[in-house]
């Protein structure tokens, strides 16, 4: 019987997307981070039981800008975003890495 080889989703991603550092595994990690990012608003927003079109008057943006945000977050400003969660009563936090240096927003 032949033996399957398992693989860990670090190797599988190095080997269908590209190694850490690569334009395509870059791009990669930027879309899903964008989508984690939409899907963490659209969980807030619902756990505060408001509409899009109510966040949206909240923000000052149209229903159909806080619809495309949590579905993707990728057309939105870091502007929006931050109001977006401060119109949630939510912190965000970005953490920034330069070289050997690591900073953190709050």
């Amino acid at each position: 019987m032949k033996e399957l080889k398992s693989s860990s989703l670090s190797e599988m991603k190095d080997k269908y997307i590209g190694k850490i550092g690569t334009p395509e595994r870059d791009a990669y990690e930027y879309e899903l981070n964008m989508e984690l990012l939409g899907r963490m608003i659209k969980t807030v927003r619902q756990e505060r039981n408001l509409t899009q079109e109510q966040l949206g008057e909240l923000v000052g943006v149209q229903k159909s800008q806080i619809s495309k945000l949590e579905s993707s977050a990728n057309s939105a400003t870091i502007d929006t975003i931050l109001k977006v969660f401060k119109a949630l009563k939510a912190e965000i936090h970005f953490n920034v890495s330069l070289e050997n240096q690591y900073l953190r927003l709050v």
